[in-house]
């Protein structure tokens, strides 16, 4: 029988008035900056099922914002985030769109302008008392919760990228939890997604950049 703490019955300290569309949508966008890895010039956030019927009322656009600023879920500035983004030079805008009943009801896909123009898509799902999942990175599908330290590496579909990824982790005493490979086609872009008991050393993503055939690489820290 699964235990639970008295945390998972009461639910996380934060902003009300919701778990999923006040927590969760903070941690939401704490992780997608988290993913960006450097402050957008432009996010367009679209909403589906239940965040688009009540973002306005329930403060999910106020949350995710705070998300991307790298707010906690229990800091008051939570009500000032548009404001507190339009400071820091950051346009946001936000659709509601329908994505058809098999996608979760508490979905935002933030569609995050980069300095020199890079658009990098990223769709995230508020599953309940404050969690979260990652399903989407660009094109590829990836399922990440934050729970634990991840690796995403973008690389050539090609043998011994993952080898070597993998090496350098164990090199550097980092225990692999989960590993998943989604690719645009054989041959192609391949994305990794790897989650670790251990926080990533900079020193071994450092030494991943350099493996052959690898592009880019993220490093995004447990969520706290």
């Amino acid at each position: 029988m699964p235990r639970h703490s008295i945390f998972d019955i009461m639910g996380p300290i934060m902003i009300g008035p919701s778990s999923s569309h006040t927590a969760g949508a903070v941690r939401l966008g704490r992780m997608v900056k988290t993913i960006l890895g450097r402050k957008p010039t432009e996010v367009l956030i679209k909403l589906h099922g239940s965040f688009a019927e009540t973002y306005h009322g329930h403060g999910t656009d106020l949350a995710l914002v705070a998300g991307l600023l790298g707010l906690s879920e229990s800091d008051p500035e939570i009500v000032n985030s548009l404001a507190l983004a339009a400071r820091e030079g950051i346009k946001i805008r936000f659709e509601t769109v329908d994505l058809g009943q098999e996608v979760h009801p508490n979905t935002a896909i933030f569609l995050s302008t980069l300095p020199g123009g890079e658009v990098v898509q990223v769709t995230g799902h508020s599953t309940g008392g404050g969690s979260i999942l990652i399903s989407q990175i660009d094109q590829f599908k990836v399922a990440l919760t934050g729970e634990l330290h991840s690796l995403i590496t973008q690389h050539q579909d090609e043998p011994g990228v993952v080898a070597a990824v993998t090496k350098i982790l164990a090199e550097h005493r980092v225990n692999i939890a989960f590993l998943s490979l989604s690719r645009t086609a054989r041959g192609e872009i391949a994305l990794m997604t790897l989650e670790a008991d251990e926080p990533i050393p900079q020193a071994a993503s450092e030494a991943i950049r350099r493996v052959k055939g690898v592009h880019r690489v993220r490093i995004v820290p447990a969520l706290k």
